[in-house]
């Protein structure tokens, strides 16, 4: 099976969003540029970016998030973002998302349920993670492989952060990769420790 990795944009002191779950500012730089996606999916960024995203596509085969981060991105239209299988981590699944036709898939037996089911559905290649809640989850269940952090240079000073409920025991990391992107991001990749 494919490893799990959380790939986020982060704010210099640690927030993945503002206030009111404001994320425009961490992902600005996913639309400020002039070279395109080859995957197709309207983003624009300088070519450093260009190629850490175009790496994201070409190896995640299915995505899990949480029912907030859901809910916060509008549920997508209605339509999956990216083209892989998603996985909705969440209480209850919504009436009218309900069904075998549905482009979603919710699990309301756990984030370990959800990422099984995810790791089943991409077929060998990785598993990505999104929001703060389900990574923090996974961290905490140990079924976190992996940590690519586009560290945006922004100080946010409130919201959420991403490292905040993971326990009191301590994670080491191999750093892997840095690319450091002329727009100021730096995209960090990390392999955690077992």
């Amino acid at each position: 099976m494919g490893d799990v990795f959380l790939a986020l944009s982060m704010s210099l002191d640690g927030y993945v969003a503002g206030p009111n779950d404001n994320v425009e500012p961490l992902h600005r730089w996913l639309f400020s540029g002039d070279a395109a996606s080859r995957h197709g999916n309207g983003m624009s960024m300088v070519a450093a970016g260009r190629d850490v995203v175009d790496d994201y596509f070409d190896h995640t085969g299915a995505c899990a998030a949480g029912r907030t981060t859901f809910e916060l991105s509008q549920r997508w239209g209605g339509q999956t973002p990216f083209p892989m299988a998603y996985f909705i981590v969440s209480h209850d699944v919504p009436d009218e998302l309900a069904g075998p036709d549905a482009p979603f898939t919710f699990v309301t037996d756990g984030v370990e349920s959800a990422i099984a089911q995810a790791q089943a559905a991409a077929g060998g290649k990785k598993v990505s993670l999104m929001g703060a809640d389900v990574p923090q989850q996974a961290i905490r269940a140990r079924l976190l492989d992996e940590l690519l952090i586009h560290l945006v240079p922004v100080l946010l000073g409130d919201g959420k952060r991403l490292f905040e409920h993971l326990g009191s025991e301590s994670l080491e990391l191999d750093r892997t990769e840095v690319v450091a992107a002329p727009d100021g991001i730096t995209h960090l990749r990390y392999r955690i420790k077992r």
